[in-house]
């Protein structure tokens, strides 16, 4: 082989190494991010949504990589978020959490703004993101029954805390009204002369009465004077 083409086999071999070279020292660069799971569901429609309180999940961001190719847990290099923070909560870990404030879906976010590999070195500069979608399942169903029964020959008026229940109360009348099942139901009794108390409650105190975890229809006195 001549001097020449010796000369020319080396320039291509040290081009092929520089390349290859070049090519190993580019930085990882982040392409994807997915969200495991992809959804989560909380609550049923017969569950009132305050028994959702509390209920919870964790979330694990997968980064994507190109240079080399792989796919690794990025978990606590992304910025979580949720967009209806009144149904979902989620903490700076990936922690999703239900408040009890509102039912319905929220979407959550994973994403890294700043697309760098492990030593610093800038790649793209994207923002990358993954989502995913996390329900409350709205309560639908009826619960338990308060039937409030008025004893006595004088009036007022009947409210309850939380709402549902409210009436007039006149002599040898009642009132009705359906709650959640599991709830706390106070009721007041405003009488437009002297309230001579309730029976029935688990609680009484004055014009007060507390039903506590109702569980299953219940009848109650209030005696107006």
């Amino acid at each position: 082989m001549s001097r020449k083409w010796l000369g020319f086999a080396a320039l291509v071999i040290i081009a092929s190494s520089l390349l290859a070279v070049s090519s190993c020292g580019d930085p990882q660069e982040l392409v994807s991010i997915q969200i495991q799971p992809s959804s989560e569901t909380f609550g049923a429609s017969n569950i009132p949504l305050i028994q959702d309180v509390g209920l919870q999940a964790q979330l694990t961001a997968m980064g994507t990589y190109v240079h080399p190719p792989v796919t690794k847990d990025i978990t606590s290099q992304v910025t979580w978020a949720s967009n209806e923070t009144q149904v979902i909560t989620i903490t700076p870990a990936g922690l999703i959490s239900v408040p009890g404030t509102a039912c319905g879906g929220s979407v959550i976010s994973a994403t890294v703004q700043t697309n760098s590999d492990a030593t610093g070195v800038s790649s793209s500069g994207a923002i990358v993101s993954g989502t995913m979608l996390a329900s409350v399942v709205c309560f639908t169903g009826t619960g338990p029954t308060i039937t409030i029964d008025f004893a006595g020959t004088g009036s007022g008026t009947i409210s309850s805390s939380p709402a549902g229940l409210g009436c007039a109360a006149t002599p040898g009348g009642m009132c009705t009204g359906s709650f959640p099942t599991g709830t706390n139901v106070t009721l007041t009794a405003v009488p437009n002369g002297t309230f001579g108390g309730w029976a029935g409650c688990n609680i009484n105190s004055g014009a007060t009465c507390i039903l506590q975890d109702l569980t299953s229809d219940v009848t109650v006195t209030a005696t107006f004077n």
